[in-house]
């Protein structure tokens, strides 16, 4: 009997780019598709973040390099992408978030987080998109969503507003390319414990109200979404596209 063989995790001889590799949840990512073989750039802003990643990944036996990359800045986005061959996986991940209850919500709020979070992940997809139709690249677009891209939370109305957003952008997009082999989903985490969202959990009462909801009872750690990403980019999630992979302790199951 001839059973068969489980798809292959591994990225080997595979090119990856992380937005938002700094820290925190992009860098864990860029580090698990560095694990599993892949060749991965890291992009931020700012330089020194990306810099003692690629370092830290190229330590571990990995091969990475940081790029210093804008990606509200629409027209340095379209250029650097133009002049690279096409990667096979993007991890649309650089995001920003601005809790706010909606009466107090402005414009520079909305503009910020808004820009970031959809406007700039749709063009920065669109660019990553363009360059592996035109070399015949088949791979996975990878778009960092939440939970609250499914369900609603309280000071979260623009937050909720770019993630449910961007889960409509993914499974068009996946319509859009799934005749060039390109798939597209979102990776939906709850609340991870981060340098950017650890300052929130100072506020005893906001920390209880979180664990209230994850079924779980704790909060999540990057390395919970480090499998995750490997499945949604691998040989192994060949036939996922167009839909989300929700790892939320249980929060969005009630």
């Amino acid at each position: 009997m001839d059973l068969p063989r489980t798809p292959s995790f591994r990225l080997d001889h595979r090119r990856a780019l992380v937005t938002g590799a700094g820290r925190g949840i992009g860098l864990a990512l860029a580090a698990a598709l560095a694990e599993a073989g892949a060749e991965v750039t890291l992009v931020a802003r700012t330089r020194d973040e990306i810099e003692q990643g690629a370092r830290a990944i190229g330590a571990a036996g990995g091969r990475a390099r940081a790029v210093t990359l804008d990606v509200t800045d629409l027209q340095a986005v379209r250029d650097y992408f133009a002049q690279q061959p096409a990667f096979h996986i993007l991890v649309n991940n650089a995001g920003t978030n601005r809790p706010r209850a909606m009466w107090d919500v402005s414009e520079a709020d909305y503009d910020a987080v808004m820009g970031l979070n959809l406007k700039s992940a749709y063009f920065v997809a669109q660019a990553c998109a363009r360059r592996m139709m035109a070399e015949g690249v088949q791979g996975s677009l990878v778009h960092v969503g939440s939970q609250m891209g499914h369900v609603g939370g309280p000071d979260r109305s623009l937050y909720c507003a770019s993630k449910w957003a961007l889960e409509g952008m993914s499974k068009a997009i996946a319509l859009d390319l799934a005749p060039f082999g390109i798939r597209s989903n979102t990776l939906a985490p709850t609340f991870i414990e981060t340098p950017m969202t650890r300052p929130f959990f100072e506020d005893p009462a906001f920390k209880a109200s979180v664990l209230a909801r994850i079924k779980l009872g704790r909060l999540g750690a990057v390395e919970d979404l480090m499998g995750s990403v490997l499945y949604l980019a691998s040989d192994a999630g060949a036939l996922v596209t167009g839909t989300s992979l929700v790892v939320d302790g249980g929060w969005t199951a009630e």
